[in-house]
């Protein structure tokens, strides 16, 4: 049998979740994997913000292309990095088991976390923290539970941000605690930002690969490595951001995990300084996940979530709209 060409991007963290799926395909299904690494234009273009550049398709466009042209047979991704729709064509074939979903506070090297609430961490290191990230969502979201940070641009892959973190260019990261664990830097997180605090992004945690949607041998192969629980949580997450018409740009959160025999589904959209917030949750059967996120959307802009998602396009903040005083909501 011929090897099976698994197209990647060539940042540590992208190989290490390629060789991953490559070893769960050969386990599985007997297949051979080889990497064939390209290079995109997020990975060239890493000292602006995504939004000034496309959105998350500049992480998967050019490996897309080489998916649909056939020049490869499958693509690895982070699912958060996945845009809510695909080009027409290819489809999300197989998901792997969900690490870690939660949004991760990073310390410089050698500070020792005391064990505090996030708000009381935080504060501990000065009046007006330099907190790095490159997410309108963590930063929307953590605006409101930390007034007096200030948070400043970070592109680059985790290694790179760790080292402008220990140089003193920031007094610390927000990072997804998924992409830590699996690089072997789980010590690094000083504290875990709890899923009511900071909703994370869709996918977050989940590997996901993409196939030719008419490619039934290569749906065959990845049948027995799709994990059930995370399909479902990142078909209810994906709905939720496609009814929206969200990107990037965005401010928008979305999680689902399973609670029993039903999957629960709680979703934000919040302005870009997060003076505006709307949550949302909802369940219902696990297998009606795409229903649970069209209906958790719905809610949302029900509420006044259209004009903040306009606003939050446009780069700016609606002029009214809901507030949520504190993290909850229906």
């Amino acid at each position: 049998m011929t090897r099976l060409r698994l197209g990647t991007r060539g940042s540590e963290l992208a190989l290490w979740q390629a060789n991953a799926v490559g070893a769960e395909v050969r386990r599985l299904s007997g297949r051979d994997c080889e990497l064939v690494v390209i290079t995109t234009t997020g990975d060239r273009l890493t000292n602006v913000s995504l939004s000034a550049v496309g959105g998350k398709r500049v992480f998967v466009k050019e490996i897309e292309q080489a998916l649909a042209s056939g020049d490869i047979d499958l693509a690895v991704h982070s699912a958060k990095d996945m845009p809510a729709d695909l080009p027409d064509g290819l489809a999300i074939g197989a998901v792997l088991p969900r690490e870690d979903p939660r949004d991760a506070v990073v310390l410089p090297t050698g500070i020792t976390p005391p064990g505090l609430p996030i708000r009381e961490l935080v504060s501990a290191q000065g009046a007006k923290p330099r907190i790095g990230s490159g997410s309108v969502r963590r930063i929307a979201q953590l605006s409101r539970l930390l007034p007096t940070a200030q948070f400043q641009l970070i592109r680059g892959n985790v290694g790179t941000r760790l080292r402008k973190l220990d140089h003193g260019e920031y007094d610390l990261l927000i990072l997804a605690a998924a992409g830590l664990r699996r690089l072997g830097f789980a010590h690094r997180i000083s504290a875990a930002v709890d899923v009511d605090a900071c909703v994370p992004a869709p996918g977050q945690g989940i590997i996901a690969i993409e196939t030719r949607a008419d490619d039934r041998d290569m749906r065959a192969v990845l049948a027995p490595v799709g994990d059930a629980m995370a399909t479902a949580a990142l078909t209810a997450e994906r709905a939720v951001v496609t009814a929206l018409g969200g990107g990037c740009q965005v401010p928008i959160g979305a999680f689902a995990e399973a609670r029993g025999d039903r999957l629960h589904l709680r979703a934000v959209v919040a302005s870009l300084d997060g003076s505006q917030l709307l949550r949302r949750e909802a369940a219902l059967p696990i297998d009606d996940a795409h229903a649970l996120g069209i209906a958790v959307a719905g809610r949302l802009l029900e509420t006044g979530a259209g004009p903040m998602l306009e606003a939050a396009r446009a780069g700016g903040v609606p002029a009214s709209g809901a507030r949520s005083p504190e993290p909850g909501g229906s």
